[in-house]
């Protein structure tokens, strides 16, 4: 429990970025599951435009400070070479 006035602030803060960050942690995670499917299923065009989504979804968590921006970049590059490996097959 906070002992002085401006901790009860600190605590409500971070109660409210705590929910902000959830939701767009949650958001990533979607994304990155529906994009998983039309990588699986085969579908490039569709796989394709769901990177994109994914990969603009990414840079602004990293830019927010949601997520780091190593982990951002190493997700679109490994995320990128899965895509590009479809058409090899």
């Amino acid at each position: 429990m906070p002992n002085t006035k401006s901790a009860e602030r600190r605590m409500r803060g971070s109660a409210r970025k705590q929910l902000q960050n959830r939701t767009v942690k949650s958001r990533l995670h979607t994304l990155e599951k529906k994009h998983e499917e039309m990588v699986t299923a085969g579908k490039k065009d569709e796989a394709a435009a769901s990177l994109r989504t994914l990969i603009s979804a990414l840079d602004k968590a990293a830019k927010t400070g949601v997520v780091h921006r190593s982990m951002a970049s190493r997700k679109r590059s490994r995320l990128t070479v899965r895509l590009n490996a479809i058409g090899k097959k």
